[in-house]
This record gives C-alpha cells, sequence and structure tokens, in this order.
C-alpha cells in the first residue's frame, strides 16, 4: 500500500517563497474571523437589500417593511444579525428607531460587491 504524501510547492510565487508570502499576506486570525462576520451579514439577500437601502438613506423599520413586502418580525431579525455583525447602526427618535449602516466602509463593500455581481 502507498504511503499518503503532502505535495507542497516550494517554488517562488510572484517572486516570493511560500513563507515570504504568508509572511507579508496572511490574515491574523482574529481579523480574518472580523472579515468573515461583515461577509456574513451579507450572506443573505435579504440582508443585502436592507443594506443597499441603508447605504444610502436611514430607515424605519416600518419603512423597511413597506419597500420589501416583508414582516416586521422579519425585518426585525435581519437588522438584528446587522447589528450584531457591526454592519447597521440604530437611532431612537421619539417612538420610532432609524437604522443606518455603521460607516462608509460597509457602503463601499456593498457597492464593490454590486459591481462584481454585474460585472460580465
Amino acid at each position: 500500500m502507498m504511503e499518503a504524501r503532502q505535495m507542497v510547492c516550494t517554488g517562488k510565487h510572484d517572486g516570493l517563497t511560500a513563507e515570504e508570502a504568508s509572511d507579508l499576506y496572511l490574515l491574523e486570525e482574529g481579523t480574518a474571523v472580523a472579515t468573515a462576520e461583515i461577509f456574513k451579514a451579507m450572506s443573505d439577500p435579504t440582508r443585502v437589500r436592507i443594506i443597499g437601502l441603508l447605504a444610502h438613506v436611514e430607515m424605519c423599520v416600518g419603512d423597511l417593511c413597506q419597500v420589501l413586502d416583508m414582516s416586521q418580525p422579519a425585518i426585525s431579525h435581519h437588522l438584528r444579525i446587522l447589528r450584531a455583525l457591526r454592519v447597521a447602526a440604530a437611532r431612537r427618535d421619539g417612538k420610532h428607531i432609524f437604522y443606518s449602516l455603521v460607516d462608509d466602509h460597509v457602503r463601499q463593500l456593498y457597492e464593490q460587491g454590486i459591481a462584481h455581481a454585474r460585472h460580465e
């Protein structure tokens, strides 16, 4: 029976060894987890649509329900996820809570995703 051997490239990659590339470009575990969490927020089509709206205008749950034709519990569920993942922020104004994106980085990431999806 043949022994299973691990295949390892030892050549250069764009002028760098694998170890050199790793030292320069491999993300630390914590940064990789935080980045994956942002992409997790965008892994659901409804959340992407909410992010798309919030990228341009602050909205309350009722307005999101109306324009997305979804129930209040469903929209609230997605907003909870977006807030937990630090993508959306909320502010109270009287009886209403208005939602927006936490910063411009999220909007830019959304716009890059849309540009990539539309690119042929």
